[in-house]
């Protein structure tokens, strides 16, 4: 890292010459990374033996017992720690998390196994292999939901892991279920909205582009109404006016904003066409539900779009099935025909929260046996 920031220093001042201070930065690091070298060179050597690397088990216990029947103490074990920390820190991220990835299986301090998971989830995020991050984001779940920290630092935990976690989800290809089920979970949903209502943004981002998840937009709506004291931008005042208001021309001016919003978000910014598209699908849905016949002009303008563009969106919608209607060119209206819901989504509607429910009650339950009645 030190050279690179010499080379970016010679490029920002178009001279070949760097402050001495760098100079002096850079030979104290390496000289840290050759005393660490040496250090957890017995440890290493030994996990680059497959031979060696397959006699290990889960059993944490064993593994110290054959790591001292190879030479190896507690001590090497917390110079490989210590290595990978330095190779992160260098930008050697495959090493650091291949490292932090056996430190693990070899430790039995919970708590710099937890950090090391968290330094292996960050390395994984820097080299964008998106399928073990999200394993290893998972883990950190359940670790922070067993773990033995109080109620206000596994909040702070999971506050964190769901900002990490905005890496993974838009860059997964599973990424927009996995922000759902997480942040719709009741201790992640108390950490929003104690700590980060900002977050808000991307799990309404995510509900709204995700076609499968629409059950979820009751619950997402509600939640925003209850935190719009405290947090508010385009993308949830526009859901909003759109579904608790009907203030169409409220929601069309929002979804303008919208696009600002999105466009300057490292997060969201690839996601601006699918949900402008899925937002005047919304607008067209809560529209249609109100009017039977609709003005193809009146529909344009609701939409922000051309006359000839809102009549070929429309179209495009009834060859694709998604909308029950027919165009009349003659008198440039949408006819409506009846919408009722699908089977699966009336079952997901009458099952919605069924097993938070259920878990609630199977608590109270537990509680009342444990009672002093008894």
């Amino acid at each position: 890292m030190v050279d690179f920031a010499m080379d970016i220093y010679k490029n920002l001042h178009g001279s070949e010459q760097v402050p001495q201070e760098m100079f002096d930065r850079r030979t104290a690091v390496v000289a840290r990374l050759k005393e660490l070298q040496t250090t957890a060179a017995p440890i290493v050597n030994f996990l680059t033996d497959e031979t060696s690397v397959k006699q290990l088990r889960n059993d944490k216990a064993w593994n110290l017992q054959f790591l001292q029947e190879n030479g190896i103490g507690t001590d090497g074990v917390e110079a490989l720690y210590h290595y990978a920390k330095f190779q992160f820190d260098c930008g050697n991220y495959s090493g650091a998390a291949e490292f932090l990835y056996h430190y693990r299986t070899l430790t039995e301090d919970t708590q710099k196994s937890i950090s090391a998971l968290w330094g292996k989830f960050a390395a994984e995020i820097l080299m964008q292999d998106w399928d073990p991050a999200m394993d290893d984001l998972n883990r950190l779940r359940d670790l922070i939901d067993n773990s033995k920290l109080s109620q206000l630092e596994q909040m702070q935990h999971r506050t964190w892991l769901m900002h990490w976690g905005l890496y993974v989800f838009f860059n997964h290809e599973n990424g927009l279920n996995a922000i759902i089920d997480l942040f719709f979970q009741e201790k992640f949903l108390n950490a929003i909205q104690c700590n980060a209502p900002h977050l808000l943004r991307y799990l309404a981002i995510a509900v709204i582009i995700n076609q499968r998840r629409r059950p979820m937009l009751k619950d997402l709506i509600r939640i925003i109404q209850q935190e719009k004291y405290t947090y508010h931008d385009p993308v949830t005042e526009f859901l909003e006016n759109l579904f608790v208001d009907y203030d169409f021309e409220g929601a069309q001016q929002k979804l303008r904003e919208c696009e600002d919003v999105i466009a300057n978000d490292f997060f969201l910014v690839a996601t601006g066409e699918e949900f402008v598209e899925n937002a005047r699908l919304f607008i067209f849905e809560t529209y249609c539900r109100i009017h039977q016949c609709i003005d193809i002009c009146l529909l344009a303008d609701k939409l922000n779009m051309q006359q000839e563009d809102a009549e070929r969106w429309v179209v495009n919608l009834i060859r694709n099935a998604r909308l029950n209607a027919k165009i009349d060119s003659q008198q440039g209206t949408v006819v409506m025909g009846m919408q009722l819901p699908s089977i699966y989504e009336q079952i997901i509607e009458r099952t919605k929260g069924l097993s938070s429910r259920t878990y609630a009650l199977a608590n109270a339950v537990v509680g009342t046996a444990g009672g002093p009645d008894k």
